[in-house]
């Protein structure tokens, strides 16, 4: 055999190699494209039973509630699926939600009104879209600059769900995501700035797995998913109040409502300064104008019957359901109550637009059910609102759609309420309420201030002897003014707390006047109850009918005009602004707050065009009556409640005229009529010097004085509360006189005219009318402070009182404190006022070693705040 060269061999070695790894590879190659092939055919056929699975394999087991949207809920799981019709993408719906129920101290009671929104659903590749709509702005379509309509607007996608089937014409999603979930309304509050841990009841981490539904019903026009949402915290640092069965599990009720937007001729109306609605706050971005609103008014959608009538009905009233829940003895008062509302539209050429009807105890529908506006009472474990009238409207047009009214029992009824509503802390975390919930105006306290005010006239009339039907004609009256007002809320009106200037002193007590335009101007405010200082005299306690301005509000709100001729007639009645009855302030201008605002007849609390002497007149009347709670309130067989709950209600009553008064000083009365109105007032005119001067000379007498608060000395051993368990463990159970008497002449008065808004603002109106000086107001309050006991004694509310207006004005001289927000002009006349105190200190005698300890105290602290360099 012949040997093969070495060369030869390598290469056939290398082609037998190669050939057989080509043919490995080529082996290979297939069996990977047949198992490719294969998964291929697998993924079809996966893919082609995707596409086939029906809705109705995926709602087999489900429960169907059909209405404006189709619902399935799974009868084992409890799951819930939407099905969303192809005519409803890209369409906009409305959302409100409410609360149902809930921790109290968060807001969250029965048919709360919250979220009210609009949005739309969409399309996009497999999911389905729900997004808010942004109806803040508008744009003229003439306008070229409309073509960019949406710039610069973030679109709010807050959901997004895959399709798990669909049909011809719709699509099938979970729904669990949208409703078990805080995607359509937050829940969980967010905390104030500077809030610390555990100062405010805290819900914890919301838990999926224990939500649940409670009830779902769709109607044609609307669908209400009603959810039980919990929440867990495992170490809560706030147990809450007696609501809280235990903080660690937390169930909230709430009710998502989804409403299809009317189609009607609804037209919206345009909102004024002169007068007061709820509406829609929108910015025209095409205008140019200094003021480029378009903010629109809330209000129902009436239309007459007979268009050419003067007088007509609607083709639908505003119906108002007295709920079954409402106490039997109130149900006739609240319902005639309701029906003086057709007063005011009657004004607006409507007969009968309010209808009122009470609801049977055997019914077939639910108070819950948007469609019917309902009148409920409920008995919340610690109610904080007292009653509150709120409704939702359409964001884009105005039109009111739902409302509700729910009253708390505690403020209807004849009951005194509790003392720890007049406490000094308590005072202190209503204003802390007040300023942090009111931005809006949403927030409606009323009632529980009117209920003080009613007991308030019942102590009196109970203190006095009078017939007991006094007390009941004060009730009645009393529930009057709480259903107007609230009704009033749901018509689309907000407060008016400057109608309560309407009438004089001696105008007040004259029925032949009150009964027929009513006490105030409008019941939208806050008024205190009417008192006369003469029993013999007494007139109406509460306005019980809608007053002049309400009447004005109704018909510009709610007037049909011709189109063409529209605006020239809202324009008149608008015109009418400046007329006697027709004065208008809400809460962004009312002075409640210390430093906020500058009118002092946008106030709570006051009565009368001349405030400063009806507030002089209800000290007289406390002052007279309070020797009296002894023997009235001192029951046998009772203990000493009763009598430290009415001590405490005329201790309010003092504190609210200490506060209304305080108001003038540093106070700017505010016209906002227009150019052209009949009116020779300017938009802004200083409060004379002599009005605040007298202001400070009543307030020197009956809140600074040293027997000021002398007509209550007897009472002070009996005023004990009912002891409860334990109830005394956080402090002791003697009344805290102090602090009681100091929140009213502090809180009340000098923390808003020594407040630096107040000071400065008496400093920049010397430039166009007021000729009252900083340095002058402290040289009053000196005077009123310090020098009626110069000689003697000083005694404890006299003590607390200097040390504190001292303390102050050492705060406000301070050069080198950072956060001294005061102006030069207030610091020098705080400098100014601490040496004369010290000189009228070191002039004085003291013939006892409290009254030289207190005032070498004093004289101690202006040493040291003098000699900082």
């Amino acid at each position: 055999m012949t040997k093969l060269k070495p060369t030869l061999l390598l290469s056939l070695v290398f082609l037998f190699i190669t050939s057989s790894t080509f043919a490995q590879e080529k082996t290979n190659r297939k069996k990977k494209n047949k198992k490719e092939i294969a998964a291929a055919k697998l993924d079809s056929i996966k893919a082609k039973k995707t596409a086939t699975v029906s809705i109705n394999d995926k709602i087999k087991s489900s429960k169907k509630i059909e209405g404006l949207f189709t619902m399935y809920q799974d009868t084992v799981t409890g799951n819930m699926q939407l099905y969303i019709k192809k005519n409803q993408l890209n369409k906009e719906f409305i959302y409100q939600s409410y609360s149902m129920n809930g921790p109290t101290a968060l807001f969250l009671n029965q048919s709360m009104h919250r979220a009210t929104s609009i949005f739309n659903i969409k399309k996009a590749n497999d999911k389905i879209e729900f997004g808010l709509v942004n109806t803040a702005f508008y744009y003229d379509k003439k306008n070229a600059v409309s073509k960019t309509a949406g710039t610069d607007i973030s679109e709010a996608i807050f959901l997004a769900e895959k399709i798990v089937a669909q049909d011809s014409t719709g699509f099938l999603i979970v729904a669990d995501g949208l409703f078990l979930s805080e995607k359509l309304d937050p829940v969980k509050p967010t905390m104030p700035p500077g809030i610390p841990p555990g100062a405010i009841f805290n819900l914890g981490n919301f838990n999926s797995a224990k939500s649940k539904y409670h009830s779902i019903r769709s109607f044609p026009n609307n669908t209400d998913v009603v959810v039980d949402l919990a929440y867990d915290n495992p170490a809560p640092l706030n147990g809450g109040g007696d609501d809280i069965t235990d903080a660690r599990y937390i169930r909230v009720r709430m009710q998502h409502t989804f409403l299809e937007i009317p189609e009607n001729n609804f037209k919206s109306r345009q909102d004024d300064p002169r007068i007061g609605y709820f509406g829609q706050t929108i910015n025209d971005q095409t205008s140019i104008k200094p003021t480029p609103y378009k903010d629109i008014i809330n209000r129902w959608y009436l239309t007459k019957k007979d268009p050419t009538a003067a007088l007509s009905e609607p083709v639908e009233p505003i119906v108002w359901w007295v709920e079954n829940t409402t106490p039997v003895e109130y149900r006739q008062t609240i319902v005639e109550a309701g029906n003086r509302w057709n007063q005011a539209f009657e004004k607006a050429g409507f007969k009968n637009a309010v209808v009122m009807k009470i609801q049977p105890d055997t019914i077939d529908w639910d108070a819950g059910d948007v469609r019917y506006n309902v009148i409920r009472w409920v008995a919340s474990a610690n109610p904080n609102y007292g009653a509150i009238g709120p409704s939702f409207a359409n964001p884009r047009t105005g039109q009111i759609l739902g409302s509700d009214i729910t009253v708390e029992w505690s403020s209807g009824s004849r009951s005194p309420i509790y003392d720890e509503l007049f406490s000094a802390k308590s005072i202190q975390n209503q204003n802390n309420l007040n300023t942090y919930f009111h931005s809006d105006g949403h927030l409606c306290t009323m009632a529980s201030e009117l209920k003080s005010q009613f007991l308030t006239g019942a102590t009196i009339a109970e203190a006095y002897d009078e017939d007991p039907k006094t007390i009941l004609k004060v009730h009645k009256e009393f529930l009057y003014y709480l259903i107007l007002h609230e009704m009033g809320h749901t018509l689309g009106l907000n407060h008016n707390m400057k109608a309560s200037q309407m009438l004089s002193p001696s105008e007040l007590n004259d029925t032949s006047i009150t009964e027929k335009i009513g006490l105030i101007g409008s019941v939208m405010d806050y008024p205190t109850i009417n008192l006369s200082l003469d029993r013999t005299k007494q007139g109406n306690y509460f306005t019980t009918k809608p007053g002049p301005y309400d009447l004005w509000a109704i018909e510009y709100g709610y007037k049909e005009f011709d189109e063409k001729l529209e605006e020239n007639e809202l324009n008149k009645i608008l015109s009418r602004s400046t007329e006697p009855g027709l004065a208008f302030g809400n809460d962004a201008d009312d002075m409640r707050a210390s430093g906020k605002a500058i009118d002092p007849h946008v106030m709570i609390e006051d009565l009368s065009s001349d405030a400063i002497g009806y507030a002089e007149s209800r000290f007289k009347l406390v002052n007279t009556v309070m020797p009296k709670l002894k023997v009235k309130y001192s029951k046998t067989g009772q203990n000493y409640a009763e009598l430290r709950s009415r001590f405490s209600m005329l201790n309010g009553q003092r504190r609210n005229m200490i506060a209304v008064v305080s108001r003038y000083i540093g106070g700017v009365y505010v016209d906002r009529s227009y150019v052209g109105q009949n009116t020779t007032e300017k938009p802004f005119t200083p409060v004379s010097e002599a009005e605040q001067k007298r202001a400070i000379e009543v307030l020197n007498k009956y809140a600074f004085a040293p027997n000021a608060f002398e007509a209550d000395v007897s009472l002070y051993p009996y005023l004990q509360l009912q002891r409860r368990g334990f109830g005394f463990f956080s402090s002791t159970e003697d009344p805290k006189l102090s602090g009681i008497y100091l929140s009213m002449q502090t809180d009340g008065a000098l923390s808003h005219i020594l407040h630096p808004t107040t000071l400065q603002r008496i400093s920049n109106t010397s430039l166009y009318g007021n000729t009252y000086s900083v340095a002058e107001v402290m040289n009053d309050l000196v005077s009123g402070i310090f020098k009626a006991d110069l000689v003697g004694k000083v005694n404890m509310h006299r003590q607390y009182l200097q040390t504190y207006f001292v303390k102050q004005a050492i705060e406000i001289s301070d050069i080198n404190s950072s956060r001294n927000s005061y102006d030069d002009i207030s610091k020098a006349a705080a400098r100014q006022t601490l040496k004369k105190i010290k000189s009228i200190l070191l002039t004085a005698s003291s013939i006892d070693e409290s009254t030289r300890a207190h005032r070498g105290n004093l004289i101690f602290l202006i040493d040291n705040a003098l000699s900082i360099k």
